[in-house]
């Protein structure tokens, strides 16, 4: 295959990466000089607090992953065998995965082709008397068209959880309880990986305004034991009971440090994301016969960005040009291979492909370009440049 002549990048150009500065690393620092904390502590829920606020929130509960916020939340339903819970197709394994973990069943649900966020036209279609809630996803940071999806909620009273592992600090000024994404589902989940909005390292948290569902999520985080070491530690009991079977989801008073840290950043970071897609879409509109960005119908908080090549106006296909990108320096990634093609679907729960035909489609179209808030802008040019002359050098 003839590549365009171009001479490769140095160094490579990460898809996502972390943003780290001094006040971040003295955070750290600062926990581990005190010498007192490392585990569960202060910390934690000084970081729950601080989230709380930010998103004007009643509860919230931190974790050590996005995928054990996304477990506990679904835990907090007590959910059965019998039981259906409706969730995009488009997204990682985790959103998914969390329902098998309770014992109940997955319903992928396609996509809007422009967004890549469930398509709630195809949800009502999905619900059975099983069906007790829905996982929508906030794909690449921007929110889901949840003026369509929370009537359909409320008419089969069912319970609606937001993964917006993508959208931390999404602000959404069509939203009336709160600015920020994580006011207006029944929970809504966050992660804080490295690439995330915000990092603790690994990390999640879960929010709501429903105290029942806290108690059992901050209950569930801790092996379901119902007196915590802060109750017994203040009244000088040994005694604990386990109550339910929970896990160790705990995350450690070290990470929380950092993540109290990274949130005063938040507007900043998202910002700084903004621009850099901005600057991405003015250029790409010049090859909008071949690429097409994602469709912004809410503003995004921009975590990744996509580009959709327009394969019928090319001589290449998207593995090709992907490959081809990452020799000269881009490191592209591919977000996501539907749920429901994934080996362990297809072998336990059939998952026909034809039930999914826009999911299935832009799958093949979709690229991960790179972007973070603290690319240089010498890595923005080189990105627009790369991807401009691979393109061009494959149209039509």
């Amino acid at each position: 295959m003839e590549i365009p002549e171009l001479a490769p990048l140095d160094k490579k150009i990460q898809y996502g990466k972390q943003t780290i500065d001094q006040s971040d690393i003295d955070a750290v620092i600062s926990v581990l000089q005190e010498n007192k904390y490392l585990t569960t502590g202060p910390k934690v829920t000084e970081f729950e607090n601080a989230v709380k606020e930010k998103i004007n929130v009643k509860y919230a509960v931190a974790v050590n992953s996005g995928t054990a916020a996304l477990h506990l939340a679904l835990m907090a339903l007590n959910l059965q065998s019998t039981d259906e819970v409706i969730v995009t197709t488009m997204s990682f394994a985790a959103s998914a995965n969390a329902i098998l973990y309770c014992g109940a069943k997955p319903v992928f649900c396609d996509i809007q082709a422009d967004t890549m966020n469930i398509d709630p036209l195809k949800i009502e279609s999905l619900i059975t008397i099983n069906t007790k809630a829905i996982i929508i996803v906030d794909f690449a940071g921007q929110p889901c068209d949840y003026h369509q999806i929370i009537p359909i909620v409320k008419k089969y009273n069912l319970i609606l959880i937001e993964d917006a592992a993508h959208a931390f600090g999404c602000q959404i000024s069509q939203c009336p309880k709160s600015p920020y994404i994580g006011s207006f589902a029944d929970m809504t989940t966050f992660s804080f990986h490295p690439v995330k909005p915000i990092t603790t390292c690994e990390g999640g948290m879960i929010v709501t305004n429903n105290k029942v569902y806290h108690d059992s999520m901050k209950r569930n985080r801790t092996h379901g034991i119902s007196i915590d070491y802060k109750i017994r530690e203040k009244t000088g009991s040994h005694y604990y009971d386990m109550t339910s079977l929970g896990y160790n989801y705990r995350i450690p008073d070290l990470l929380c440090a950092l993540g109290i840290s990274q949130l005063k950043k938040i507007d900043e970071f998202t910002q700084k994301r903004r621009n850099i897609a901005n600057q991405y879409n003015i250029q790409f509109a010049k090859l909008k016969k071949w690429i097409i960005p994602l469709t912004q119908k809410y503003d995004s908080a921009y975590h990744i960005y996509i580009i959709k090549l327009q394969l019928d106006q090319l001589t290449a296909t998207r593995d090709e040009i992907f490959k081809v990108l990452q020799f000269y320096g881009l490191g592209v990634n591919v977000h996501y291979k539907p749920i429901h093609l994934h080996s362990f679907y297809q072998d336990n729960f059939n998952t026909l492909k034809e039930q999914f035909p826009i999911a299935e489609k832009v799958y093949n179209q979709i690229i991960t370009l790179p972007l973070f808030p603290s690319m240089k802008k010498s890595n923005i040019k080189d990105v627009i440049n790369i991807v401009t002359k691979v393109i061009l050098h494959y149209s039509i």
